[in-house]
């Protein structure tokens, strides 16, 4: 094998991807597909998994809530019924959260950020690490953020979530190790979309700005000055899965064009 063709992960993977019908998850996904991968993706739109199953015919698809334990288990039933194991995880599914003061920010919501974005990261650990461990390709990637590494003012139910994200990263690379089960988190910056749209909008709202400036102040946080996007995160997850990355474990990657402040 040439040193360029370890740069592409193996054909065959066993990959499950959580949120994985739309935005950074479909492109995950869908990349996975196209490098030859067995992809099985869980949402919670039954309109986005029909959207992806109709793009990746071979792909499987299962509808579920990612906060709801007994969905999750159901998701890992039907991995070993169709593949028999587990080769990737993928744990993408997240939600933005409230846009607020930390004294306006109802317990609700706040645990709802928690239940999508963190409990559901454990709860998909938790069943994928016997799988992985009989795999001899075991990775584990865990989506946080850019404000994972950054403090983020009227956002901090999500932050939170995204650094908390980054220990058990860190923690389960340590842990799964000597399995030869690779733990990485990826921390996209600003993501052109439609979600990033509504972040930017809420945000405007908040501070009184205008929508259109608002954009700006976010571009201009940027070191790169554009926005990333979701085909960028998907390629440093195939490498990440590639023999050229077999020595990569417990590392925060943003892939974010250097976000400087937020």
């Amino acid at each position: 094998m040439s040193i360029v063709d370890r740069l592409i992960p193996p054909r065959g993977l066993r990959v499950l991807v959580s949120a994985g019908a739309s935005g950074i998850g479909a492109a995950i996904a869908g990349a996975f597909a196209e490098a030859g991968a067995k992809v099985h993706v869980c949402d919670v739109s039954e309109a986005a998994l029909s959207q992806f199953h109709e793009q990746y015919p071979d792909s499987v698809t299962t509808l579920a809530d990612v906060s709801d334990a007994d969905h999750v288990t159901a998701v890992f039933g039907a991995q070993r019924e169709r593949f028999d194991g587990l080769d990737v995880l993928v744990n993408n599914a997240g939600i933005a959260g409230p846009t607020g003061g930390i004294d306006a920010v109802g317990e609700q919501e706040w645990q709802r950020t928690i239940d999508v974005n963190l409990t559901a990261q454990y709860r998909f650990a938790h069943h994928a690490v016997p799988m992985l461990k009989a795999s001899s390709s075991a990775n584990m990637i865990c989506l946080s953020s850019v404000a994972g590494r950054l403090g983020y003012a009227w956002r901090t139910p999500y932050a939170a979530t995204k650094w908390a994200i980054i220990g058990l990263v860190k923690s389960l690379a340590c842990e799964l190790g000597p399995d030869d089960i690779r733990v990485n988190a990826l921390l996209p910056g600003i993501v052109e979309g439609p979600r990033m749209d509504g972040v930017i909008r809420a945000r405007a709202e908040q501070l009184e700005l205008e929508e259109p400036e608002m954009r700006k102040r976010y571009i201009e946080k940027i070191s790169l000055k554009r926005m990333v996007t979701a085909e960028d995160v998907a390629l440093m997850a195939l490498f990440l899965c590639s023999s050229a990355a077999r020595n990569i474990t417990g590392q925060a990657i943003s892939v974010d064009g250097n976000v400087e402040y937020l």
